[in-house]
């Protein structure tokens, strides 16, 4: 009996402990000691590590920073320009002037034309050798010729800005290295021959850059004298110069006539070098 009585007071007693106090709620606490020894990592423990976000970059996207625009300023001429090539184009009447006036005076005409003749071939070998240089060696900081090696390599990038370019614009920087080399000559030399051909050539390169430019513009917005002239060889064909901006880009570089290119392609004269 003393069993039983003992059994039923220890009930009796939790319940007036259970109705006296406040019902605690389970608090979950945590417990770390600190060791000199490195603890070994188990092999189901989850470590969190913080660390600070990776964020991607942004996609790249290609914009038209350096695209030249129709209305772009550097395409216009400028009275410099303009300048230049009246100078340029001055001197060169001063010297075909000349090679006629003593070809009148000595009665010779065969020497002076056939002069020309020789200048107009030699001209378009220039071109091309000039504008392989060019397309293919040096940058923008190159010394002297550093601005011409920048517009051709970038006109392979934009190849109708040249069709947008104006007039003086287009030839001012040959105009200035016609007049300084052409100039002297006029001054010291009165032979109708060497005239002919100085004249005939330098005339052709100063002006190869806009034959340059016929041969990038479409047939209907040509002259048809240009048309004409490009149709029987006299310029660069639009279908012979549109090859030199197909792959590999290593072709038809001459730009006054074109008559060089298919010896120098075939030949492969200056494919080795590109």
């Amino acid at each position: 009996m003393s069993s039983l009585a003992q059994h039923k007071y220890f009930p009796s007693f939790h319940h007036q402990v259970s109705t006296r106090r406040p019902l605690l709620h389970p608090v979950r606490v945590y417990c770390s000691t600190t060791t000199t020894s490195k603890p070994k990592p188990r092999p189901n423990d989850k470590q969190l590590i913080i660390e600070p976000g990776l964020v991607p970059p942004p996609p790249a996207v290609v914009t038209a920073t350096n695209r030249p625009i129709d209305n772009d300023p550097s395409l216009q001429s400028t009275w410099s320009h303009r300048a230049w090539v009246v100078a340029g184009c001055t001197t060169l009447l001063i010297s075909l002037g000349e090679s006629i006036k003593g070809a009148v005076d000595l009665h010779m005409w065969v020497e002076p034309i056939l002069a020309g003749w020789v200048g107009y071939i030699l001209a378009d070998l220039g071109s091309g050798v000039y504008h392989w240089a060019i397309d293919n060696y040096g940058d923008g900081s190159t010394p002297i010729v550093g601005a011409q090696i920048e517009a051709f390599q970038g006109h392979h990038k934009w190849p109708w800005t040249i069709t947008r370019r104006q007039f003086a614009n287009n030839l001012h920087a040959l105009a200035r290295v016609v007049t300084f080399t052409v100039l002297p000559i006029d001054l010291i030399c009165h032979d109708p021959i060497v005239q002919s051909f100085v004249g005939v050539f330098t005339s052709c390169i100063m002006f190869s850059q806009q034959f340059h430019a016929w041969a990038h513009g479409t047939k209907s917005r040509l002259p048809p004298l240009v048309v004409a002239l490009q149709e029987a060889g006299v310029l660069v064909s639009r279908s012979q110069h549109a090859a030199h901006h197909r792959p590999p880009y290593n072709n038809n570089y001459c730009i006054v006539s074109g008559v060089w290119n298919e010896f120098l392609d075939k030949n492969r004269v200056l494919k080795p070098w590109s």
